[in-house]
């Protein structure tokens, strides 16, 4: 209650401020955004023919968020399901693809498991992101495997000075960070440090056999780091994001580490060449003492990419990746491996992207080869028409796979039971998709996108008499995407709706935990260019799960950010101000209405 009487005491004093310093405030104009991610070489959002969104570091900080969850559930096409309260494990549906079918990258390295080939979003620290790229749709033939909903790419935090952040908030949610960083004409470097603690909410509610009403905390230690030098014409530069956790759960505790380091040499050769030599790792460790068991997930990469000029606003670009993965399960109590696999994987891609008056196009093609499960082949096209200034047609084409896990592959199952199996086929898809951007007024962008995804070579627990993974399953997506960006003047909002029909193609049964309709809506009232003040409303429609259907639900949360002075700035944000009941996953809880202030100091 003092926690909650204080938040709201800070609330009215930025408030009153704000109404005394009142004035019709124009926002500045926004440039296009430089968007890496799509085509893998630099492209300005208004060229690239990819449906792309950016969660920017002033977003981030504006949002006030404790989370990456309350950030990624207002992107169009992204649904969310967490099994309990902050730290749990959680779950990212984008496009209505599984959640092991987005490729996740950071600063260029990928890092999902080796092992399920799942992501811990729940691990990522919000004070060292300084950016998130948001791709929609196949990007296999640019990225390869895993690459079937898109691609989302997280940009570690870049210092220019020193850096203090504290924040407070309900549940007993603690966090701060420090840092420092200083660039220069020739490099520089930039360090930031992390630690959060949650008391947490109990993650079950009495729907699941396991429910336990104790309350399931979640400790956090992380570190991002980043350096460059000039060498010549090139630049040498480094980056790492290291993630130490705790997370209770009702029967025990599970220790997680997260650890993605990358070392690139880039430049121009001559001309219009330029050339990225890269080298990654990634690592990943889950330890749970209550199941005697450790995870260990391995991964090194090499690329080397050349994008030339071709003239007339067109561009070659060709690479070639290699990815060796080793993932190991092992029985902490016997001190003996349930499994360990490995393997090696090697990309050849080549992409043309040009543009000529009105049109824009782009042609893709990529071959990898496994050392498991052999060879994948997959290509992509795209086009786009500007018929006026204010209107742009796109249209594209493009396929994906997915490679099995580690454990899909080799994992001896339970008791015979749910084993893996070294002869499986990567999960294939096909994807068509035709969008529509308007500009009909200054300040006003809206985007309408359809889409349809076809998967095969699913891979399910179903085969022979112990249920043995096997290719067998399919699925087919249609979606309907609607977005909406508006500033005027003193206001801004951003808006956007989504229409999902993902279902089992076989079966025709809908796909666990995707909703058929969500949509949000943020106001934002810039009262000077001190003080501002959002809502966020959220919907989500009804979605089935493991042997029950998840209700639908609406958020109402808050936001207020006041420059207190050049330096200090102060974020209070308040969640589920109605304090509605609801679930992502059934037999888990959701917070209640819920609070967090956070001050941050950065002087300019």
């Amino acid at each position: 209650m003092n926690l909650k009487r204080n938040l709201l005491t800070t609330a009215i004093i930025a408030g009153v401020s704000a109404s005394a310093h009142a004035q019709s405030y124009q926002q500045p104009t926004r440039q296009p955004e430089v968007i890496v991610t799509a085509v893998r070489f630099p492209q300005t959002s208004a060229d690239t023919l990819a449906d792309v969104s950016v969660i920017s570091r002033a977003d981030i900080d504006q949002s006030g968020a404790s989370d990456l969850l309350q950030l990624l559930r207002l992107q169009a096409g992204i649904e969310v399901a967490r099994v309990g309260g902050p730290g749990q494990q959680t779950s990212v549906f984008l496009r209505g693809t599984n959640s092991n079918q987005i490729l996740v990258l950071v600063d260029g390295v990928r890092v999902a498991s080796a092992n399920s080939g799942a992501f811990a979003w729940e691990e990522l620290p919000l004070d060292a992101i300084a950016r998130i790229e948001i791709v929609r749709g196949p990007r296999a033939a640019q990225w390869g495997s895993d690459a079937i909903g898109g691609v989302i790419q997280i940009f570690t935090r870049k210092l220019a000075g020193p850096h203090l952040a504290t924040r407070i908030g309900s549940h007993g949610d603690y966090a701060g960070s420090a840092g420092i960083g200083d660039w220069g004409k020739d490099g520089g470097y930039s360090v930031i440090v992390g630690a959060r603690h949650v008391r947490g909410v109990a993650a079950t509610n009495p729907l699941n056999f396991v429910y336990s009403p104790q309350a399931d905390g979640f400790s956090n230690q992380n570190l991002a780091a980043r350096a460059a030098w000039r060498v010549g014409s090139q630049w040498l530069s480094g980056s790492v994001l290291r993630s130490d956790s705790s997370v209770d759960f009702d029967q025990g505790s599970s220790r997680v580490i997260e650890q993605a380091a990358g070392v690139d040499l880039a430049g121009p050769v001559r001309g219009d060449w330029s050339q990225r030599f890269s080298l990654g790792n990634d690592r990943e460790d889950l330890l749970t003492p209550a199941y005697q068991s450790l995870y260990l997930s391995r991964r090194q990469s090499a690329g080397w990419q050349n994008v030339i000029g071709l003239g007339a606003g067109q561009h070659l670009a060709v690479g070639i990746d290699w990815l060796h993965e080793r993932g190991v399960n092992r029985d902490t109590g016997a001190n003996t491996d349930v499994y360990a696999g490995s393997r090696d994987n090697t990309g050849l891609y080549a992409g043309w992207y040009g543009a000529r008056g009105a049109f824009d196009w782009s042609l893709a093609g990529r071959h990898d080869h496994n050392s498991v499960f052999g060879n994948a082949d997959t290509a992509s096209a795209a086009a786009g028409w500007r018929f006026s200034d204010r209107a742009r047609l796109t249209a594209s084409w493009g396929q994906g796979f997915r490679a099995p896990s580690l454990s899909e592959e080799f994992s001896p199952g339970y008791f015979g039971y749910y084993a893996g199996n070294p002869g499986l086929r990567p999960e294939r898809s096909t994807s068509s998709e035709a969008g529509l951007e308007l500009t009909p007024a200054a300040g006003l962008r809206v985007k309408f996108d359809a889409y349809h995804t076809r998967v095969s070579d699913l891979i399910d627990f179903s085969g022979g008499a112990t249920d043995q993974a096997v290719n067998i399953a399919r699925a087919t997506i249609d979606g309907f995407e609607s977005t909406l960006d508006w500033r005027g003047g003193a206001w801004g909002a951003h808006a956007n709706a989504t229409w999902l029909d993902a279902r089992d193609a076989a079966t025709g049964q809908r796909l666990l935990r995707r909703p058929a309709h969500v949509g949000s809506l943020v106001l934002t009232r810039y009262f000077s260019q001190r003080v501002n003040a959002g809502l966020e409303l959220y919907g989500s429609g009804r979605s089935p799960d493991y042997g029950a259907t998840l209700g639908g639900y609406g958020l109402l949360n808050a936001r207020l950010n006041w420059t207190v002075s050049d330096a200090l700035v102060l974020h209070l944000r308040l969640d589920n101000l109605v304090d509605h009941r609801y679930s992502l996953a059934y037999g888990y809880t959701t917070p209640g209405r819920s609070a967090w202030l956070t001050l941050s100091w950065s002087p300019r």
